[in-house]
């Protein structure tokens, strides 16, 4: 069974400017000869973390990381209220992971990540089909917004008492209203308690639909320095709020702009915030991606689903870029 590759450090690091007053922050590891492989985090807003890069044989990969507009260490950052948050949407990303290829000078690039990192990739590739060689996703949405009702709304027949405590967290909304919309806004207020109790409540309603996976930690979401904590709250409810700006299905519908892209979807049975159907769908409409299903896994993972991992990008290191 594959096991993590030893921790290693950045070869090279910068601060991409990629206008409109922001600064990506990027890493690159491994060997700087290796197959290029780009790394796309989750949240949105969560900012990238050493852990991803020991998925890759450090000896064959050339691994790119980088902090998506207002988190991590790119600037502004969106725990800071001043933060135009205007200038932070999908079209943005999309254009900032353009960006980055072009100043790194790659041709073509494996794609990696998995929950919101997954849509980034998968709208990103059908946008640049001829840029990417393969596509690795542990843990698949598309953020349409049935899923993100079913995120903070659905989920809630599941835990009755905490989604109340969540509602209530958005006084003024009806049960039926746009719950997401309206901690968006409070994540906006002016008085800086507003936004810290619109951010822990957030993240203890996040934490609570994480709460029967038995891996991983008790509380991901709430157990985040104060400024991640609140970057990762404004710009999950700024994100979802507005559908992630996709047309609903848009991804599922537009499937076949990746075929000749070989992929692997690695998703745990027991994800009841993104339930398996939309892993399952997208495999459907994609002939060359495997779905690869973990039976002792959520979205939190599991060391077999670890090992999924390792093994895809294993098999595709020894595959030209």
């Amino acid at each position: 069974m594959p096991e993590h590759y030893p921790p290693i450090e950045p070869y090279e690091t910068g601060m991409l400017d990629v206008g409109d007053g922001n600064l990506v922050h990027w890493e690159a590891c491994g060997n700087p000869y290796g197959k290029p492989a780009l790394v796309v985090h989750g949240g949105p807003g969560s900012g990238c973390g050493p852990r991803a890069r020991r998925y890759f044989d450090p000896d064959r990969y050339r691994i790119v990381l980088f902090d998506q507009r207002g988190c991590g260490r790119s600037t502004p950052h969106a725990s800071d209220p001043a933060t135009d948050m205007r200038h932070n949407t999908t079209a943005h990303l999309l254009a900032d992971i353009e960006q980055l290829r072009k100043h790194l000078g790659i041709d073509r690039w494996l794609l990696f990540g998995g929950s919101w990192g997954s849509t980034l990739i998968l709208a990103y590739a059908q946008r640049h089909p001829d840029r990417v060689s393969e596509v690795v996703i542990p843990g698949v949405t598309t953020t349409r917004r049935s899923e993100t009702d079913w995120l903070y709304r659905g989920v809630g027949r599941f835990f009755p008492e905490e989604w109340e405590r969540f509602a209530a967290g958005a006084p003024g909304v009806s049960r039926d209203g746009d719950i997401v919309a309206a901690y968006a806004r409070l994540t906006e207020d002016p008085d800086p308690a507003v936004r810290e109790k619109a951010t822990a409540d957030w993240c203890a309603w996040e934490d609570a639909v994480l709460s029967l996976e038995p891996n991983g930690a008790a509380h991901p979401y709430g157990d985040r320095p104060s400024a991640a904590r609140l970057a990762l709250v404004r710009i999950c409810a700024h994100y979802f709020s507005h559908g992630a700006w996709l047309e609903e299905g848009a991804l599922l519908r537009d499937a076949g702009r990746l075929a000749g892209i070989p992929g692997v979807l690695i998703h745990g049975r027991h994800d009841i915030g993104s339930p398996l159907d939309t892993a399952w769908q997208l495999a459907r409409a994609w002939p060359e991606a495997r779905l690869i299903v973990i039976d002792d896994a959520g979205h939190k993972g599991s060391e077999s689903m670890a090992s999924e991992v390792i093994g895809a990008l294993d098999r595709f290191a020894g595959e030209g870029p």
